[in-house]
This record gives C-alpha cells, structure tokens and sequence, in this order.
C-alpha cells in the first residue's frame, strides 16, 4: 500500500454507473452535514466512510449517505445488478417525516420528529433560525423548508443524525480501527461525466484478443477497463478540466489522508486550506 494506490482509487472512484466520489453539492438533495472517517487494519487494508446528510424533496426524507471507499470493501449495495459504494439510511420516522412536512415545507401544527426512536423538538421561531446562522427563504409568510428545519434540528442533535459504528462497519471489515473523524474539511466536488462507448462485452473481447496477441504485459482484465474507461472519460473535453483540477489526488485534502492511512498516524493530518463542508457553502446543493 502506498499513498499513490490510495489517490489512484480516489480518483478512479466513478466508474460510470453507479460509484461516484462524494458529491456535496448534490443537486438534487439540499446538504445539511457531513462527517470524514478513515480506517486503518492489518495487511495494508484501509477504508474511507464520508456521511452525507440531505434533504431530498424527490425521495421525500432526509436521507444520510455513506459513500464508501477502500481496498478491502465488503457487502456492498447492488442497483440494476451493478455495486454502488452508497449506502443510504433515513434516521427520521418516514411517516412521522411526512406527517410534518407539507410539500416542502414545515406544518403550522408540526411538534417534533422521531429521529432513530428519540423525539426530537421542532421550533417555528425566526430567531432560533437566525441564532443558528440559517436565514430563511421565505418564499410565503412564516414558510419554514424542510432542510431549513433540518439543518437546526441538527445543530441541536448532532450526534443523532451522524452514522453509527454498525452503519459505518456495514461494508467496512471489522478488524480496522477507525484513525481519524473529521467534521470539515476542504473539499472539491469531483463528479465526471462518463458515457461509456464500448459495452462490457465488448470491452471483455478487445482484452482478450489482445491478451493473446500481446500478453499487455500481465495486465489483468480489471485494470485494463480501468484503463479504458479512464481514456473515455479524458475524450470528453469538460472532464479533462474537472480531472485537472478536481480529483481528489490534485489537492492537499487527500494527499494527507493518504499519508495518515499509510503512516497510520492522525497527527499527519495538518491541513493549510479552510474547511468549506459546511452547508453555507454548497447553496446550490438542491437546486433542481
């Protein structure tokens, strides 16, 4: 294990179906938290788990995302017969949520929300809002959004939205230690646009028939898609911007996770650039 193999599966974590690197300013959920945890085991094996909790008017929940990465992954989700390295979890009451919320936003009548068993208060109070550095749309008189609800509630109740040990181990082996928790962090949203031209068939004949022809070198069959794969993306003029500029190995974030990983030390995490996680930043998160 080096830093490079690390930084190299960062940066090849979208794979053009359904695993994508983490996208804060997801535009059809509205960010409200996130959290960073990093594993470290035995035999060079590590793993990344980064929340994501969102409101999103389409699922109608607010929904915390694990998004998973790691050498050693394990009861991964399946959609359409392919792995997604997300996990999703609603820590709120589904019908409770609904019973509250009209449309998108607060009821008049709306008392409290059942978060993970545990009654949890709502406030229809400006002020609370404002004392929480959340200024509200207000599209109609004295309307409250339900990310605008949540992103208090949260404030108050952190704990209670953030994933458990069981959530976080769910596709992560339990032998590794978790080495180090971040809240914030500074982060590029890294979301290429990958339209693949060859189908897998095709791509599984063309490696055969030059594996015979050539040997490439002992390359195996994965890493020869990942090759190709890659090559497409670059053809699409747009990404090459986005892969010059925001993968995640072109930036201190993860170049110094990488290095705790590999040194299994947090204290080699001293980041020079400002957290800009938090919310306030990512206002175009939701916006379609």
């Amino acid at each position: 294990m080096t830093e490079e193999d690390i930084l190299n599966t960062l940066d090849h974590s979208n794979d053009g179906y359904y695993c994508s690197f983490v996208e804060l300013g997801h535009p059809y959920s509205f960010l409200i938290d996130t959290r960073l945890n990093v594993f470290r085991g035995d035999n060079d094996h590590w793993a990344i788990a980064i929340e994501r909790l969102g409101y999103n008017p389409r699922a109608g929940a607010i929904v915390l995302d694990i998004n998973y990465y790691g050498n050693c992954l394990k009861n991964l989700e399946f959609y359409n017969e392919r792995p997604t390295n997300c996990y999703s979890i609603d820590p709120i009451d589904f019908d409770n949520f609904n019973d509250t919320i009209d449309g998108e936003t607060l009821k008049s009548d709306a008392i409290f929300w059942l978060v993970r068993g545990q009654q949890v208060s709502l406030s229809h109070n400006q002020e609370d809002y404002l004392n929480a550095g959340i200024e509200l749309k207000e599209y109609e008189a004295d309307e409250i959004s339900a990310e605008e609800v949540g992103r208090l509630v949260v404030s108050q109740n952190p704990d209670l939205f953030r994933a458990t040990d069981n959530e976080l181990y769910k596709s992560i082996p339990k032998d590794l230690k978790k080495i180090l928790v971040l809240d914030e962090w500074f982060h590029k949203d890294f979301q290429l646009q990958i339209s693949p031209t060859m189908t897998d068939e095709h791509l599984r004949q063309t490696f055969d028939l030059n594996k015979n022809l050539t040997g490439l070198g002992g390359m195996t069959f994965e890493n020869f898609a990942q090759a190709v794969r890659h090559q497409e993306m670059l053809n699409n003029g747009g990404n090459s911007k986005i892969w010059k500029n925001n993968r995640p190995s072109s930036y201190e974030t993860w170049q110094l996770i990488a290095n705790v990983i590999v040194a299994n030390d947090p204290m080699q995490y001293k980041p020079t650039l400002a957290p800009n996680t938090h919310w306030t930043n990512w206002t175009d998160s939701g916006s379609m």
